[in-house]
């Protein structure tokens, strides 16, 4: 379930949006101000905010401004004011996007619903999954399910190859001229020791190995 704060002044809109967000299946979060805004969406998990431009307390182009420092979670400001001025303003801030009242409950849904469609897109390019591991390429994080596995520098460069050339036998060769580079003087043997030390972080004693061995050749991950 996708969790939205609203950060809205007018307690009957936020409460109109309130109702019709719980009713798609959303779970949700208001505040009335600006600083309360900014404290709630760095402190709970949410994965979208709705943001009126004006506010008490902070305005919301300043809200939107704190909230980048630190977050990327989408926003979408809400305002009366539909002023190219204002647009530019909330937008350069670091809204994803803009909505002036009134407005349609249908349209703010379908830009919901768009923005949480470019952002699964954005997720599944910055992550390779392969069973049960997920392999993030931007944070360097590798999960096997729930559980967070560390990786050296090597074995996440060694492990990323395997997992973006899935069902495709790479050569111990290959993998040490991409891992540790042209100019290395390092035994090929050395790509051996990496796969057992990644084996022995992803693999359980009960199941086969993510990573097979092709004898004579390299090694493989296949679905």
């Amino acid at each position: 379930m996708k969790k939205v704060l609203i950060i809205e002044d007018e307690k009957d809109l936020s409460e109109f949006i309130r109702l019709e967000l719980e009713y798609e299946g959303y779970k949700v979060l208001t505040s009335y101000n600006g600083r309360d805004g900014v404290d709630q969406a760095l402190n709970e998990n949410v994965d979208l905010i709705l943001l009126d431009l004006m506010l008490p307390g902070l305005n919301g182009v300043e809200v939107c401004r704190r909230i980048r420092l630190a977050s990327n979670t989408p926003i979408i400001m809400i305002t009366a004011r539909d002023n190219v001025f204002d647009k530019i303003s909330g937008l350069d801030s670091g809204a994803d996007d803009y909505l002036t009242k009134p407005f349609q409950i249908e349209e703010l849904l379908a830009r919901m619903r768009s923005i949480f469609r470019r952002v699964e897109n954005t997720l599944s390019q910055q992550t390779l999954v392969h069973k049960q591991l997920q392999l993030n390429i931007e944070s360097r994080i590798l999960k096997r399910g729930n559980e967070e596995l560390e990786l050296t520098k090597k074995e996440f460069d060694l492990l990323y190859l395997l997992m973006k050339n899935k069902n495709k036998v790479l050569t111990r060769e290959s993998l040490l001229e991409k891992v540790w580079g042209f100019e290395t003087n390092v035994e090929t043997n050395v790509v051996d020791v990496y796969i057992s030390y990644l084996r022995a972080k992803i693999d359980k004693k009960e199941e086969d190995s993510y990573i097979q061995t092709v004898r004579g050749t390299g090694y493989v991950m296949r679905d």
